[in-house]
């Protein structure tokens, strides 16, 4: 099957860019790695296309003492590869080597995937856990907004009409923080099951449970304790107990590399 009739503009400027998405029908999108298929499919019928990857202003990278700044438009191999500064641990460059093939790598963006906002992204459960932010760009001007606020449900974001994700900010980790990642695949590169990311510092303990079919769980300090974690997924209502055994052993999989 092939893509429905749609038009397709490259917008020279980020406020271009926020104007042509405001329009009815619009859709953005950078490389397209998961806009392709749903186009072919006739998933999303969008009447127009606004690719932005080759805007300056989302491809930018920037550092402090306290956070790294990525343009939303920074592909995954670009991180894989260590093209950004790291936030600490090497973490960013081992999961993005994880995501996919390189070929989807080379094209794939981190905002993209962030407004995609696949239950089984990468980055949703990573950045979340992470406690990262995006900075959106519309016409009523620049707003931010902490992950959890930004993803809403399966593929469902908080964007507003107009409004183009333009860069995140993820906080750098403490020397003595420790991280684990894990997720359940049929085979590399494929889709993930179950995942979950763990952060270890002192005085805060966090876990993201992901690729749960909605938004992910949040789990802090005590309720990362099995009792708490299966507590915590029970009350989604929505897995079996094969799904939720297989989150539980990724969960545990993923605290046993931060602990390690």
């Amino acid at each position: 099957m092939k893509a429905a009739p749609f038009e397709h503009i490259c917008p020279t400027s980020l406020a271009e860019a926020v104007a042509l998405a405001g329009e009815a029908g619009a859709r953005v999108f950078a490389g397209g790695q998961s806009l392709g298929p749903m186009l072919n499919l006739r998933l999303a019928q969008p009447r127009l296309l606004v690719q932005v990857n080759r805007l300056p202003e989302l491809a930018g990278v920037a550092a402090d003492a306290d956070a790294v700044t990525i343009g939303a438009c920074v592909t995954h191999s670009a991180i894989a590869d260590g093209a950004i500064p790291d936030i600490g641990h090497g973490l960013l460059s081992r999961v993005a080597e994880t995501i996919a093939y390189r070929p989807v790598r080379n094209r794939g963006t981190i905002g993209g995937s962030l407004c995609h906002a696949d239950p089984a992204a990468d980055w949703v459960t990573v950045l979340m856990a992470l406690d990262a932010s995006v900075r959106l760009q519309g016409p009523d001007g620049a707003r931010s907004l902490r992950m959890k606020d930004f993803i809403q449900g399966a593929f469902r974001t908080a964007l507003r009409p107009g409004e183009i994700l333009r860069a995140i900010r993820v906080p750098r980790l403490p020397a003595s923080a420790r991280w684990g990642y894990e997720k359940a695949c049929r085979k590399p590169g494929d889709f993930a099951h179950a995942m979950a990311a763990v952060f270890l510092s002192p005085g805060r303990c966090r876990a993201v449970i992901g690729a749960l079919g909605g938004k992910p769980v949040i789990l802090e300090d005590d309720a990362m304790s099995p009792i708490g974690a299966t507590r915590a997924l029970e009350d989604i209502g929505e897995l079996d107990q094969a799904r939720l055994r297989m989150q539980l052993v990724v969960l545990d999989r993923a605290l046993a590399k931060a602990r390690a």
